[in-house]
Parts: structure tokens; sequence; C-alpha cells
């Protein structure tokens, strides 16, 4: 099992389902949430083989309320925090975002993932 599909696993019951590498089809039902890989650590030994991943990975939820998706990061958080499939790491508070062509509201967090391959 990769670490994107442990992640998926890990936070997709928050929200029915709806979690989606990069972005959402258009009119997703809300909340939902949106992965991307946005760089990490390369992890590579003397004999060049790799048996762990080390990515950074940035979590988006976005929700039709500012306190929905404020609620809804904390929970992702924990989640992520509390796998057995992987470890994570925050890398800092979340972000709040406000989308005025879409009406939603956002919150944006970025995690440190250690995982085997």
């Amino acid at each position: 099992m990769t670490i994107e599909s442990s992640i998926f696993d890990t936070i997709s019951g928050l929200v029915g389902g709806r979690v989606f590498p990069d972005v959402a089809p258009l009119n997703t039902d809300r909340p939902f949430i949106t992965y991307q890989q946005i760089g990490g650590e390369s992890i590579r030994y003397a004999d060049n083989t790799a048996d762990s991943r080390f990515p950074t990975i940035q979590v988006s939820v976005w929700s039709r309320t500012r306190m929905e998706a404020s609620t809804m990061i904390q929970q992702i958080e924990d989640a992520l925090c509390a796998s057995s499939a992987f470890q994570a790491s925050p890398q800092g508070e979340p972000m709040s975002m406000h989308e005025p062509d879409t009406g939603l509201y956002g919150s944006i967090q970025r995690f440190d993932v250690f995982g085997a391959r």
C-alpha cells in the first residue's frame, strides 16, 4: 500500500469518501478534502536502495463555513498523527482561506509523512 492510499484510507471517513488527489470534481458535495505531495526528503541508502518515503503532503479541506473547515482540519490532523500506517507530523498550524468565486472556506495544513514504500 502506498503512503497516498494510506492517507486516503485514514481521512476518507471524515467526509464520506470525498477525498481527492490535487482537485475535486466540479460540484462535489461539501465538505471535501484534497491532498497533494509538495516535496519532501529523498531517502536513498549507500547501495542505492530505498524502502521508505518521506514526502511533504499538503491537505486542504473545503467547506461552506469557516467554522466547519477549521474543525475538519483539526480532525484531519488528529487522524493523520494517530495513524499506525505511517508517521505524520504537522509543519505548523493550518492556514485559513476563502475563495470568493466559489464562496468556499478552506483550511490548509502541511505534514511531513514517513512510511514504507
